[in-house]
């Protein structure tokens, strides 16, 4: 090519972009306007072109610059800053030591732990610290302006389970009974709510991490579950997913199925969740062959549940399915509700102590707790909270004298030792925990959940971002959070003067009002008498 053909190239170029620099923004900018101007669907675009996309903008952005720039270290729904940050430090650092002092408003009204004038040696607590758990954790090199440069150490640190003495049995007069040798377990969370990488990295953690069980919720059973070798149980939602034949009808070949296998150390009947009094939902773009075949339903298309399960007409029907389960598997069974109001659970507990059986233990989930998908009347005001639903929980198996015979588990944001505490204080045995382990395989609070967009690979089936979590590198942080739960717990234990976090009752937690006032739980609670049957 000859040098003046190189020129005129030259010269085209230099006014082409030009043109694009001076020209082309104010006309591309013009058509947009004509273009807001014309249209017919949003009012504000309409009477302000342009300026009206600037606010759509901010809208869109508005919850991460809230998040991130703009929210209080204890604002920010549903978790705040500093309870987001504890659970992210807790799984990466192993710790939670802070400085200085409590960030905690001591002015408002709020629940206190009590605490005992000689507290117990921690040598005299009854927990295991042996054998050593084999775990890695994060250690910080240099803290910059735009990153923190830290590596993984190797460490063995104590898991903090229960003594023989302390240990919770389960199904005690079953063939294979459950014993739990920890109070923290994993909620329910389904694979198809959660991608394959998130399950995978709960299971190794949750079984490294020893004493301690994973949920899988309704959408049945998966090998996922099992990768780790820990505990698991299996949960039958209102579907039926993976306890039902070709025509979505109850199996009792394919539950049995289910109990054969050595992992799943108990099963857990859904009637309610905290965020939905509701059958679950996934959507379609979840639905990938592998999980379509685990819920034996079509591929790609949404899943909607019952809202109940259908072949139940009364509590009377569901006891009695809950003694077949419990006699044809050998393993213990359990009840997930929630607490509608005062005496809401009382017909369960007077149906357990007229059929002298029933479940081995009642999940009482809190309405805050949290969904992959619901909605928002929902989410906002059916239900409980757990500090009041687990008080119901426990006067009504109290009232109808059946309190010995079945667990109380609680879930519902219970992130941190002092929340489990409190939740053990009011009535609990144990508590599940769903969100906090979410956070620690590295949900950043997104609430994307139910579009299959989870930007960290957590909530999503989809290949391209599932490859974001590294389960060899969460599956530690999984390990850590739980630890750190029970060494927490533990040491709450000891400051309240008890051996084992199993002795909370409810003189060990305290609410004080808005004028400074204190009240004992078993004052403004008080343990109910139990009723007379025969009368």
């Amino acid at each position: 090519m000859s040098s003046d053909a190189l020129t005129q190239l030259a010269v085209l170029a230099i006014f082409a972009l030009l043109f694009a620099m001076f020209l082309g923004p104010p006309l591309v900018l013009g058509l947009l306007y004509l273009s807001d101007r014309r249209q017919t669907q949003h009012a504000v675009l309409r009477n302000f072109p342009i300026l009206g996309r600037v606010r759509y903008l901010l809208e869109h952005v508005g919850p991460e610059l809230r998040q991130y720039l703009f929210d209080a270290d204890l604002e920010g729904k549903p978790f705040t800053r500093e309870g987001y940050r504890t659970i992210v430090f807790a799984g990466k650092y192993l710790k939670t030591l802070i400085s200085f002092g409590s960030k905690r408003d001591f002015e408002e009204p709020g629940w206190y732990l009590r605490n005992a004038l000689l507290p117990t040696l921690l040598e005299d607590m009854g927990a295991r610290r042996e054998p050593r758990v084999h775990t890695r954790r994060y250690e910080i090199d240099a803290e910059g302006l735009f990153a923190r440069r830290e590596h993984l150490v190797e460490r063995d640190v104590a898991p903090w389970t229960l003594s023989d003495e302390f240990a919770v049995s389960l199904g005690g007069d079953l063939a294979q009974p459950w014993l739990l040798r920890g109070l923290v377990g994993m909620s329910a969370m389904s694979y198809g709510a959660l991608g394959r990488n998130a399950i995978q990295a709960l299971s190794y953690g949750l079984a490294d991490a020893t004493g301690t069980w994973m949920n899988t919720g309704e959408g049945g059973l998966a090998d996922h579950h099992l990768v780790g070798g820990g505990d698991v149980v299996f949960q039958v939602g209102p579907g039926l997913f993976g306890v039902r034949d070709e025509h979505g009808e109850w199996s009792w070949d394919a539950f049995r199925r289910q109990a054969d296998v050595a992992q799943v150390r108990g099963f857990e009947l859904k009637f309610h969740q905290g965020a939905k009094i509701r059958g679950g939902h996934v959507e379609g773009a979840k639905v990938t062959p592998e999980i379509a075949a685990i819920r034996g339903v079509p591929v790609g298309r949404a899943i909607d549940s019952p809202n109940r399960f259908p072949m139940f007409r009364s509590v009377d029907d569901a006891l009695e399915h809950v003694a077949r389960m419990r006699a044809s598997a050998g393993k213990p069974v359990g009840i997930k509700v929630v607490a509608g109001g005062p005496g809401s659970l009382d017909p369960l507990a007077e149906a357990i102590a007229r059929h002298g059986a029933g479940p081995d233990w009642i999940a009482v989930d809190g309405g805050e707790g949290g969904s992959g998908a619901t909605y928002q009347e929902m989410a906002d005001s059916m239900g409980l909270p757990v500090s009041s639903g687990i008080v119901e929980a426990d006067d009504a198996l109290r009232r109808h004298g059946v309190r010995d015979r079945v667990r109380l588990f609680a879930s519902g944001k219970l992130t941190s030792p002092d929340r489990i505490a409190l939740a053990l204080a009011l009535g609990a045995d144990a508590v599940t925990v769903a969100r906090g382990l979410m956070i620690s395989v590295g949900c950043i609070q997104a609430q994307r959940c139910h579009s299959n967009t989870c930007p960290v690979g957590v909530a999503t089936t989809d290949e391209r971002l599932m490859r974001a979590l590294v389960v060899d590198e969460k599956r530690w942080r999984v390990l850590n959070y739980i630890v750190t739960l029970r060494a927490g717990l533990t040491s709450l234990a000891a400051a309240a003067g008890l051996r084992s976090p199993t002795g909370f009752e409810r003189r060990h937690a305290v609410y004080r009002d808005a004028f400074g006032r204190s009240y004992s739980a078993d004052a403004l609670f008080p343990y109910p008498d139990a009723v007379d049957a025969a009368a």
